[in-house]
């Protein structure tokens, strides 16, 4: 399998069931490339801008806790 339309295929040929496991092992392994990616942008100083102005509406006041935003009564 070399190309994304056999592996279309391939997968057209899967069970419900062997779908949702690679469905499952797919968006595991997106996230887990999603965190490195993260990482690596905070390593290389890429988020520091948005670390510095979050920052800085918390100590202006800008921000609401959390807690506002989770209180579901």
């Amino acid at each position: 399998m070399s190309t994304v339309k056999e592996i279309e295929e391939a997968i057209e040929q899967l069970s419900t069931k062997e779908k949702w496991d690679l469905h499952n092992w797919l968006a595991e392994q997106m996230a887990d490339e999603w965190d490195r990616q993260i990482e690596a942008d905070a390593k290389a100083g890429k988020l520091d801008k948005l670390w510095a102005k979050a920052k800085a509406d918390i100590a202006a006041g800008r921000v609401k806790p959390l807690d506002e935003f989770l209180d579901h009564k």
